[in-house]
């Protein structure tokens, strides 16, 4: 009996899911049976954790079980943590949740889509054992619990101090969540103090000019202190040091400064960025290794002919893990590949209780502000990154590569 050919997802975030949902498509639209070309994705967990919502106050919508979607898409999902790559021989060494020995998975096609991980400098002392951060749902619910621990202790300015380390997007959400949050806690009367320590010297420093004024605006209206111009250099259980000497006392310091693509890249040889990520082409292959595609927040990539890269960023890791699947599934059916593109880029950046701004285009002019912005982001929250019903033809309809949500 002739065994199929496999592709095999590697990671169940936005790019790896939609990844292995558009290969399905592909395979559907060339009228081939499922099974003819077997796709295989391969995870810690039949779960998508929505992690743009690892900011919010309440994660009990922030994940989806893949297990029915999957089903319904004829996609084999294999629990497992790839541990080893081995191009030459097209297979992966994988172990399960239970431990014990490494099992072999083969393959004619992968797609990278392992995704990134919160970067934690080991030249900060004290910075991995003493800080907290939202990168996970597991360090997420580890600060919740955290902050909720903080109404055990006694009143105190270092109780009720909260130090944000980095003004990027993620720094920015989690300080405007803060007060609000906090006061639920500590109670309304609490003398609560949020702080964004930011290296650079603006507020947002990845962001265009335009959304800085309007972060500032809400910041300051939801009394977030923003201090630029400081780099961290020591944390500890009770604060943390800038490199101008100035010193913050606080028992909770959250960290939020920079990504790194996963690990996994350093197995494929390949050209790979600062950042960790795999220079693949446009249609999202690894140059020199073309059974392999890297996509997500793993690949180095234009989006246009004008030359603006992908962002490590969930509104990317859609739309090329919609790409990387087709194409993987393309190769093994002889047919042509598409190019990935994405000319049209938008931002939601929720800013707590005052709303949010949402801008548009890569120079990201400002839309819209506060109410109507603010439901523009719940919008793509609870819509566009959630994953279809499982429905075959919902399914297929939203893995299309060529459609894409009207906001992004």
């Amino acid at each position: 009996m002739t065994t199929p050919p496999r592709i095999v997802i590697v990671g169940a975030g936005f790019a790896g899911l939609w990844a292995a949902l558009s290969a399905a498509r592909k395979l559907d639209l060339a009228g081939k049976p499922d099974g003819f070309v077997e796709i295989v994705l391969i995870a810690p967990e039949p779960i998508l954790y929505l992690r743009p919502r690892f900011y919010e106050t309440d994660l009990s919508a922030a994940s989806v079980s893949l297990t029915e979607l999957f089903d319904t898409a004829g996609v084999r999902y294999v629990q497992g943590s790839v541990q080893n790559i081995d191009v030459e021989k097209h297979h992966l060494a994988y172990v399960s949740g239970s431990g014990g020995a490494a099992s072999i998975l083969t393959y004619d096609r992968l797609v990278l889509a392992t995704g990134s991980k919160l970067f934690l400098p080991e030249t900060v002392p004290g910075l991995a054992h003493y800080s907290w951060n939202v990168d996970q749902m597991d360090t997420a619910l580890k600060l919740d619990a955290h902050l909720k621990a903080l109404a055990t202790l006694p009143d105190s300015p270092v109780r009720s101090t909260v130090v944000v380390c980095g003004g990027g997007f993620t720094g920015v959400e989690i300080a405007a969540e803060l007060p609000q949050r906090l006061r639920g806690i500590l109670g309304e009367q609490a003398r609560i103090r949020v702080i964004v320590l930011e290296r650079a010297a603006c507020i947002g420093p990845e962001m265009a000019p335009p959304p800085r004024p309007v972060i500032q605006e809400a910041l300051g209206s939801l009394g977030v202190e923003i201090l630029l111009g400081e780099t961290v250099v020591s944390v500890d259980a009770d604060g943390v040091t800038t490199a101008s000497g100035m010193r913050i006392a606080s028992k909770t310091v959250i960290w939020t400064a920079g990504m790194r693509a996963d690990g996994l890249t350093a197995q494929i040889p390949a050209t790979r960025d600062a950042f960790g990520r795999i220079h693949v082409t446009r249609t999202l292959e690894v140059p020199g290794v073309d059974h392999v595609y890297a996509t997500g927040d793993v690949a180095h990539v234009p989006v246009d002919d004008e030359g603006h890269l992908a962002l490590m960023c969930c509104q990317h890791a859609l739309y090329m893990g919609k790409a990387a699947g087709n194409n993987a599934m393309a190769a093994l059916l002889g047919l042509p590949l598409a190019p990935y593109r994405k000319p049209q880029y938008a931002v939601g950046l929720a800013l707590g209780p005052w709303g949010a701004v949402y801008t548009v285009g890569w120079e990201q002019t400002v839309a819209s502000v506060k109410e109507e912005a603010q439901e523009v982001k719940k919008y793509v929250n609870t819509q566009v990154i959630y994953p279809p019903p499982p429905d075959r033809a919902a399914i297929f309809a939203a893995a299309d590569p060529d459609v894409q949500a009207k906001l992004y």
